[in-house]
């Protein structure tokens, strides 16, 4: 229910942010622990895992930023086109000290897809890996060079030593401004339109690291890093969220839910951040109950609702804390956070509050003036973490950031009495039936109560009398059965009428980003496509 309470929130103001680098955030870490573990490649063979301590990793990193300004003049763009291996981190943290910016590109993308980072980047380098779950990168790069002048440099992995040794050892680095970028990340394509955000050194400090404080990491954590390395929940709130710890990352090239048991064990983590298909697949693993994953402390997720009942499996059966984040690559990673002590419906039902130092306020999408609490509004955020715009795209930055610094969000959500926030949904997502304004996110929460259903997406279709009506789209458990007709009554006593669904379909499985969330634009283009069947009964 709405009160007269403003939906506005700032985050404490405890830990205050920082104001440095990347690069900065490595000698920190040096400082606090020179001699502990700060990568361990997450390889099977335990004898066979590379390490670089933090003293090793600041050299490396060092002696990267002056193999790159032989090469290249500060500020220059540089694609990173590489899975989760070791050299992904020496590499960030190079470019960071040489006062470059990273552009991080899909390792599974195919060649027009890089292409079009590389060039729209305006990237000067390509730093690749020889190949990729099939897919032939260094040859793919070399021939994107070959016409496209500004890419001047392709450089592959295998030959990292020989790059790390050409630089001049008493070449001086330039100061950095933790203001300026640090990083270009392409939005993951939920709307189906890449824009590449410029995200700056003070966020991608910042962020994880309030984060990380937030999911009960302490010093010296141990991190396994799931999420691939090109998206913020892997190179920044991984990366550098246990960086801000000086503790250890340990990178995983490709999930495997066996693998990732076993270094949970071998290697003590303590925190990780998989989307909840991930904690569900280990969960399910045959040696799940043989290993030893007592040093487990912190979970992390986000993506994808999380039913109450999962929360608690997740919390039980692995004796972690589990704390829901939100927030989108144009804002460095996270914006809102449970924390652990929130119940499981909180950790369902909300996304939590601000992260320290970061505003959030709800406004109405059309008048822009900030909506009652309980009332469903635009979410705006303001603070270090937010990016500085996209490149190149003058219209599309001045249409999500304000002149004040607030960031539109394009998520529709409700504040409650506390300051807690949950989404609603897309404001692309809206539906709008017959003058009525609809939030899928309303009814998918109710689908979710069905025990049948493994998954719901809710959009909007055209219709000639209401404009558009209800769709939903819906994945049944293994081993469940339902019909359209039953679903329609489990929601007649939950959900006003004109919010059922008047179409329904049965979906095997889901068009999803990386990071779990449902590519509902997607979704629509095959149903316009004709690749759906609509249920019946």
């Amino acid at each position: 229910m709405a009160d007269d309470s403003p939906s506005y929130l700032a985050g404490p103001a405890d830990p205050p942010a920082l104001d440095m680098t990347v690069g900065d955030l490595l000698r920190r870490a040096v400082a606090m622990a020179p001699d502990r573990h700060a990568i361990v490649e997450g390889s099977a063979d335990a004898d066979d895992r590379r390490r670089w301590t933090y003293t090793e990793l600041l050299r490396d990193a060092e002696a990267c930023a002056r193999a790159l300004l032989a090469r290249h003049p500060v500020g220059s763009h540089l694609g990173i086109w590489a899975p989760n291996i070791p050299e992904w981190t020496v590499f960030q943290c190079g470019a960071a000290l040489a006062g470059m910016v990273i552009v991080t590109i899909n390792p599974t993308f195919r060649e027009a897809e890089a292409r079009f980072s590389l060039t729209q980047s305006g990237a000067v380098a390509c730093f690749t890996y020889p190949a990729f779950r099939g897919s032939p990168m260094l040859e793919i790069a070399r021939r994107i060079q070959a016409d496209l002048p500004t890419l001047r440099d392709v450089v592959s992995f295998d030959d990292w030593d020989t790059f790390l040794a050409s630089g001049d050892p008493s070449l001086p680095l330039p100061e950095v401004d933790p203001s300026s970028a640090a990083q270009i990340q392409y939005t993951s394509g939920t709307t189906g339109t890449p824009k590449g955000a410029m995200i700056p050194h003070r966020g991608v400090v910042n962020d994880p690291r309030q984060a990380a404080v937030r999911a009960g990491g302490q010093e010296g954590a141990v991190w396994l890093a799931v999420l691939p390395m090109f998206h913020v929940g892997g190179c920044v709130l991984a990366g550098m969220g246990v960086m801000s710890l000086a503790g250890t990352v340990v990178p995983l090239v490709n999930f495997d839910a066996g693998l990732a048991l076993q270094l949970i064990e071998e290697e003590r983590v303590t925190i990780t951040n998989p989307v909840p298909t991930m904690v569900a697949a280990m969960m399910q693993h045959p040696s799940f109950t043989s290993r030893d994953l007592s040093s487990l402390r912190s979970l992390v997720s986000g993506g994808a609702p999380v039913p109450a009942e999962m929360v608690r499996s997740f919390e039980k059966a692995l004796g972690v804390d589990f704390t829901i984040v939100f927030g989108q690559t144009e804002t460095s990673g996270v914006i809102t956070m449970t924390t652990a002590d929130d119940t499981a419906e909180d950790k369902t039902l909300t996304c939590g509050r601000p992260l320290p130092g970061v505003e959030i306020k709800l406004v109405d999408p059309v008048t822009g003036q900030i909506v009652p609490r309980g009332t469903t509004g635009e979410l705006l955020t303001r603070g270090y973490h937010t990016m500085l715009g996209y490149l190149d795209r003058p219209a599309e930055t001045a249409e999500t950031l304000e002149a004040d610094g607030w960031l539109h969000t394009g998520d529709l959500a409700v504040m409650d009495d506390r300051g807690y926030i949950a989404i609603n949904g897309r404001i692309k997502d809206m539906i709008i039936r017959g003058g009525e304004n609809l939030f899928p996110r309303e009814i998918e929460d109710e689908l979710f109560q069905h025990p049948a259903l493994a998954g719901a997406a809710v959009i909007g279709v055209p219709d000639d009398y209401y404009g558009e009506i209800v769709a939903a789209f819906v994945k049944v458990r293994d081993g469940a059965t339902t019909t359209a007709a039953e679903l329609t009554d489990f929601l007649r006593p939950r959900l006003s009428g004109y919010k059922i669904p008047a179409r329904w379909y049965f979906v095997d499985d889901y068009p999803q980003t990386l990071s779990g969330k449902i590519q509902k634009f997607a979704i629509r283009q095959q149903w316009e496509a004709g690749d759906y069947a609509e249920a019946t009964t």
